[in-house]
């Protein structure tokens, strides 16, 4: 490929389901896409706004590439309280509902804009299913950004071939996901509310049926990864598909990777200060993501396990100072006082990843933290809660066998299946010690190479965005 100034008149509408778990690799994404000097405008909601803009000022390249625009989010229309424009916002089930009705109110905004902009392509969330049809009325292609794993994404195909006779209401407990490489079983009561409720039913339809139509996916992986999976969703399945990941990594230097999220709860010389004082490999990290939501009972058989563990811990947990520590043993903050860090809110996770005093990753499987923990060669205590986790905890476990299961088998809603402490604690042991645990390092450290590798130049990731790039530039309209 010649100099990226070839692709400046290449512009491409990026547009985010809004929660930040797919607001922030659809960012890192438009980054990418900006560095090899296509246009590229992120389309998002005025609540968002100032979160994406500050993530884009920390780019260190093609910054002036990326734009903005926003379209309103009719929250009062809906009934929903003025401001709320997240998922991560949500504070009750009953707004779930209005949140996807206003949701589906952004269709004849984004219209607007592409009959005023006619941009090259779309790449809109799955969650945005009318977002093909939208698209087709200018004769724009449509790509679709999942947010998860190739494997998840064949899992779920496959999971429609399988016998109505076996289906999750029968009394075995686990089920093979039927043609699925590696000969994966699956809990039933980790499946028994996939698309549970007509709405979402509805709506996982839409977005399954409204793909079959688009231009094709993008998918943040890379093709080592998920090999077996990449191969089954091209060739068996017919889908078109570029594998452009890992996206974290088109953060280069500190302040992109701090200030990828929310603003940190902590500031990250903070959080390296203390890592730096602890040995490599020692300390267990704790992160549940940003929607999850884990009881008090939950929160407290944690803290137990950990310190049952013996092992240096830092743990991210989404509770204010405010919500009190009632969840905490008693005394439990002045026992682990040098020993464990507790950061309330949202905390710098790539950095902390990154850093070499981490062994182990215990987090809930969503596939940002999943891939930003392979690409950091970090191994996982998988406890995952809802949605695709259930799927990805299986890649980790099972195909690349650089995670152990603490045994989560039910998708209950946001807080998670029911664990005790001294699984938390054998996980921890099991993970941090011995031969076992050595394999896994090893194996982590060299899928981190291999994620690094897949992003540079000639690199399979690289390779499939160039290829990308070439092929829309070349669409005629």
């Amino acid at each position: 490929m010649g100099s990226s100034d070839e692709h400046h008149t290449l512009h491409i509408f990026f547009f985010p389901f809004l929660a930040y778990g797919h607001i922030i690799p659809t960012v890192d994404m438009a980054k990418l896409f900006a560095e090899k000097g296509v246009k590229a405008t992120i389309i998002t909601t005025p609540g968002n706004a100032p979160f994406i803009s500050k993530a884009i000022g920390k780019a260190k390249t093609n910054n002036n590439q990326i734009q903005i625009q926003t379209i309103n989010f009719s929250s009062a229309e809906v009934g929903l309280p003025d401001g709320l424009e997240t998922t991560d916002s949500i504070t009750n089930p009953c707004m779930i509902e209005p949140f996807f009705m206003a949701i589906s109110l952004l269709q004849e905004p984004l219209e607007q804009l592409l009959l005023k902009q006619r941009p090259n392509c779309v790449v809109a969330d799955m969650f945005f299913p009318w977002a093909t049809d939208s698209a087709a009325k200018f004769g724009i292609p449509r790509l679709v950004f999942h947010g998860t794993s190739l494997f998840s994404l064949c899992a779920t195909t496959c999971m429609r071939f399988m016998d109505p006779n076996n289906d999750v209401s029968s009394d075995s407990e686990s089920v093979t996901i039927p043609n699925l490489p590696g000969e994966i079983k699956i809990a039933r009561t980790s499946l028994a509310s996939y698309g549970t409720g007509t709405d979402m039913n509805n709506l996982l339809k839409e977005a399954k049926e409204s793909e079959l139509r688009s231009y094709g996916i993008v998918v943040n992986t890379f093709y080592a990864l998920e090999k077996d999976y990449a191969d089954l969703y091209s060739k068996v399945l017919g889908r078109k598909a570029w594998h452009i990941g890992p996206l974290s990594l088109c953060n280069r230097d500190i302040e992109e990777k701090a200030h990828r999220g929310k603003d940190a709860s902590v500031h990250e010389h903070e959080c390296l200060k203390w890592l730096d004082t602890k040995k490599p490999n020692s300390v267990v990290y704790v992160c549940f993501g940003s929607t999850t939501r884990l009881p008090d009972s939950r929160l407290r058989e944690i803290a137990i396990g950990l310190e049952a563990s013996g092992q240096p811990f830092m743990w991210v947990v989404r509770k204010s100072k405010e919500d009190g520590v009632e969840w905490l043993p008693d005394g439990f903050e002045r026992r682990m006082e040098g020993k464990g860090v507790i950061i309330r809110g949202w905390a710098p996770q790539v950095l902390i990843l990154e850093h070499n005093a981490i062994g182990a990753f215990v987090t809930h499987c969503g596939w940002n933290s999943t891939l930003e923990s392979v690409t950091a060669g970090v191994p996982m205590i998988t406890w995952p809660i809802f949605a695709d986790q259930f799927f990805n905890e299986k890649l980790v476990t099972e195909v690349l066998k650089i995670g152990v299961p603490v045994g989560a088998k039910k998708w209950i809603g946001l807080e998670g299946d029911s664990v005790s402490w001294d699984a938390v604690e054998k996980a921890v042991k099991r993970i941090m010690n011995g031969g076992e645990a050595i394999v896994m390092r090893n194996s982590a450290m060299e899928l981190s190479k291999l994620a690094r590798r897949a992003m540079e130049e000639g690199g399979s990731s690289h390779s499939d965005l160039i290829a990308l790039i070439e092929e829309l530039s070349s669409i005629t309209f």
